[in-house]
């Protein structure tokens, strides 16, 4: 998977097109990415004792990860990678040719 934990994306479809974030959490074996208030569902929790009480919580839930793309700048973009001069393989947005 291309996205790393902390990389600030855009989400380029469904119902949360266009919103912007920051990635809290990758899930390679599922192919998905958890983004910070986006795709946000409410969970109930039940009281499990006297001195808890019940609520609702919003939780945010996975996005698949062919649905965000790299923020380069504002605009979307992809992810390519290329070797440096030290021999190091570094991700770059393929729009800027900038490194991430």
């Amino acid at each position: 998977m291309k996205f790393k934990k902390g990389d600030n994306v855009i989400v380029i479809a469904g119902k949360d097109k266009g919103a912007k974030g920051t990635i809290s959490a990758v899930l390679p074996a599922k192919g998905k990415v958890i983004i910070d208030n986006v795709n946000v569902a409410k969970r109930h929790s039940v009281a499990r004792g006297q001195n808890t009480k019940s609520e609702i919580i919003d939780k945010p839930m996975p996005i698949h990860a062919s649905n965000v793309m790299i923020d380069q700048g504002g605009k979307p973009s992809k992810i390519g990678y290329k070797v440096d001069k030290k021999g190091k393989k570094v991700r770059i947005a393929k729009s800027t040719g900038a490194e991430i």
